[in-house]
């Protein structure tokens, strides 16, 4: 399991989904407490059917909130 700082949500840019690791993604089979970092590679949004590479964390490496 994931430590507490590398679970952040991501976002995804093409419907607005979140992934929010402490839910997990029911219909995708993830279980709760499943870092973004640590879904597995063929893993779709549950909206759009995205791929992970369309998401972007809402908090940590690579958000908006550390390019500042």
């Amino acid at each position: 399991m994931a430590a507490p700082e590398e679970m952040w949500q991501c976002q995804m840019v093409n419907c607005g989904c979140i992934y929010n690791p402490d839910k997990g993604d029911r219909k995708g089979k993830v279980g709760k407490g499943t870092s973004f970092n640590d879904l597995p590679e063929n893993w779709k949004c549950p909206v759009c059917g995205g791929g992970k590479k369309c998401f972007r964390p809402l908090a940590g490496p690579g958000s908006a909130l550390n390019e500042k």
